[in-house]
């Protein structure tokens, strides 16, 4: 019999995990480790890397929508679809001063 049984969880990169792609894998591993009845401590290190994933998808959603605006002016400006004074615009949208 071949692993594979947690889609490889043991060769994922954080990226992987963040973009919630392996997060069913490592409900069921700690699910797995909790059942075993002697890994409690890994299954308790497990969901604190799966509680810490959560939290950073939201944070870096928060960061995200924040600099969105300033992202798409610099990336039109450079793209010539708009000038700098939209970049000082969303600059100044993203400071709280429009």
């Amino acid at each position: 019999m071949s692993g594979g049984s947690y889609s490889y969880l043991f060769t994922k990169e954080p990226g992987d995990l963040v973009n919630g792609t392996g997060e069913q894998d490592l409900e069921a591993m700690i699910d797995r480790l909790a059942g075993l009845g002697y890994a409690e401590d890994a299954a308790r290190e497990s969901m604190v890397v799966l509680a810490e994933l959560r939290a950073a998808r939201v944070r870096l959603g928060t960061m995200m929508e924040r600099l969105s605006g300033i992202w798409k002016a610099v990336e039109w400006w450079d793209s010539s679809d708009s000038g700098e004074e939209d970049v000082r615009a969303a600059l100044l949208a993203y400071r709280g001063q429009a």
